[in-house]
């Protein structure tokens, strides 16, 4: 028995051994991680700026220390802040002596490209060199990469330019096949998101609009192509009918597309000789990442502060990290207008739309902040329906000339699964104390005076969204009807029109708050405040991870799982772009 105990004692005390050991090991990486967060990039004599174009763009990076801790990979995700402050550091810094793109498979939208392209012309006349290489050039990044000095091929790879496609996917066959019918109220002779569910091909209303938004967009890429390359439009325009992805590369350099073609090891070895550095171990390479915990030389240490309030994504009612909820974000837009260091607020947009009701909530928030001090609207890629929405009363509104934006115009959608419920044999009765109880019943289709009601619930959500355009555009009702109904407009079209009031990039829109509050000297901060670790060691981590899961796991499928994850959840009166809307 005094040999069990022992054995006992033994075991409990190697456990308790291996426990503290675990904690200790623990902890030491949680504090090693800690203080090199807090690092900064030792920024050297003769380095490059590197900026490789992978994975997918966002407006802003917000990465989970908690990944970092773990090894889980984040460099699937960029964010345009990043890239952006990168290259606005490598123009000041002298100690950067050029920028290489490195172009790769890259997820980003034509406004954020062009944002980005932008900051590149500006970046050139630092008088440093650019220099871009891609084993292939997608047609994006070839876009971006025409502000290079030197465009770089790899003497084995492609040019993709094809000019820009949409293919949108229609459900109503399916749905038939199944046995549901989906109820639609709407608002907007343009109002196409309904249309994949009721229609097997786009009306002529939606053909003219996405042919007129989309060729007006190609025309912005293919004018600032012709600059750079100095290739007339038209001639680009042949170019690109003559598929210069099947081409020999060869031909695309006496085309001049591109200027040379080279291995990446040469690029690289092109890159050293313009640092002036002689030994290859010279060369510094810094990356997005590293210069993002670089300081600009000239850092602003003013109390007064421009908020920049990033929205990115679909509008939903909630608190949810996921999009732009509602009472998330009027939360953090009433904590903007309290505090008084705060004298103008960028709010950036990039938002196809989402629920009508979570919109008019945001819309009322921005209101009460503009009463206090100026609101400045950036429009990323997208700021359409809902997006347009919560834009519509700041004090000013900038666009990219590419953005898509208006699209103002309400939508309701109902399912009747009746058929379905009968083909697979189940049967429902009902009993009910009042005349609509069974309202929203899907096993049935709407009676005719449910669905006048329901319409009549959807022309007063569009009049009231009209209400509020007007209003904060200063545009009569009946006028701003004419070039509503539904319809996406690009910024350059916007503009003429009256829905924006200058075209530019996030840096435009600061100056002009800066300007309307009459500030000079100002520091920039950034909202919702990013995630620290301490923040992300003790939240619920449960959603994010739920959804990294199953981006691995459904690859190029997850956008399917998405579209159908956001039909269940949002509200059935919805102010927002197509569901699955692409260009390519």
């Amino acid at each position: 028995m005094k040999g069990f105990f022992k054995n006992v004692l033994a075991s409990m005390l190697g456990c308790f051994v291996v426990l503290g050991l675990f904690f200790f090991m623990l902890f030491a990486g949680l504090a090693a991680m800690i203080l090199s967060s807090d690092q900064q990039y030792n920024l050297k004599d003769n380095t490059v700026l590197t900026i490789r174009l992978e994975g997918t763009l966002s407006d802003r990076s917000n990465p989970n220390p908690l990944y970092e801790l773990f090894g889980i990979s984040q460099n699937d995700q960029m964010g345009l802040d990043d890239i952006l402050s990168s290259i606005k550091k490598a123009k000041e810094n002298d100690k950067i002596k050029g920028i290489y793109i490195n172009a790769g498979a890259f997820a980003a939208s034509g406004a954020s490209l062009k944002e980005i392209r932008d900051q590149l012309v500006d970046y050139k006349e630092s008088g440093k060199f650019l220099v871009a290489y891609a084993d292939v050039y997608t047609q994006g990044c070839y876009y971006l990469s025409t502000a290079a000095d030197k465009v770089i091929l790899n003497p084995q790879g492609n040019l993709d330019l094809h000019g820009y496609s949409s293919s949108p996917m229609f459900y109503k066959g399916l749905l038939e096949k199944l046995g549901i019918e989906m109820q639609i109220f709407k608002v907007g002779t343009f109002k196409s998101a309904v249309e994949p569910f009721i229609l097997d091909k786009m009306s002529d209303a939606n053909r003219e609009q996405v042919s007129s938004f989309m060729g007006d967009s190609w025309s912005t890429i293919l004018s600032e192509i012709s600059v750079s390359r100095n290739i007339s439009v038209d001639k680009l325009n042949i170019l690109t009918d003559s598929m210069p992805l099947f081409r020999d590369p060869v031909v695309n350099v006496q085309d001049r597309l591109i200027d040379t073609l080279m291995y990446e090891t040469e690029a690289r070895q092109y890159i050293q000789t313009l640092a002036g550095v002689e030994k290859k171990e010279d060369l510094r390479l810094a990356s997005v990442k590293n210069m993002s915990s670089v300081s600009f030389l000239k850092k602003d240490k003013s109390d007064d502060i421009i908020a920049v309030l990033y929205a990115e994504g679909t509008i939903n009612v909630g608190t949810s990290r996921d999009g732009i909820t509602d009472r998330r974000y009027v939360r953090e837009i009433e904590k903007l207008k309290d505090n008084d260091k705060v004298k103008a607020v960028v709010l950036r947009v990039n938002s196809p739309g989402g629920s009508a009701y979570a919109s008019e909530q945001i819309w009322k928030a921005i209101t009460d902040l503009k009463a206090k001090k100026p609101v400045v609207v950036s429009m990323g890629d997208l700021a359409a329906s809902g997006g347009y929405y919560i834009s519509c009363n700041a004090s000013k509104i900038i666009a990219q000339p590419n953005t898509l934006t208006g699209s103002i115009g309400i939508f309701g959608m109902f399912p009747n699964a009746e058929g379905l419920t009968k083909k697979v044999g189940l049967t429902f009765d009902n009993v009910k104390t009042n005349k609509f109880s069974d309202f929203g019943d899907i096993t049935r289709p709407m009676r005719d005076d449910e669905k006048v009601m329901l319409q009549n619930f959807v022309e007063k959500g569009y009049d009231l969204f009209l209400t509020r355009c007007s209003e904060g555009r200063g545009i009569p009702k009946d006028s701003l009807d004419n070039i509503a109904q539904g319809r996406v407009w690009t910024g350059n079209q916007a503009l003429k029109i009256g829905l924006v009031d200058a075209l530019g990039g996030i840096d435009v829109a600061i100056k002009e708050a800066a300007k309307l509050a009459e500030l000079e000297d100002y520091a920039l901060s950034g909202f919702p405040v990013k995630v620290d670790f301490f923040e992300a060691l003790f939240s619920d981590q449960k959603e994010e991870m739920t959804t990294r899961a199953m981006k691995e796991y459904l690859g190029v499928d997850y956008e399917l799982f998405k579209l159908m994850k956001e039909i269940k959840e949002q509200d059935f009166i919805q102010a927002r772009l197509p569901y699955d809307f692409q260009i390519k």
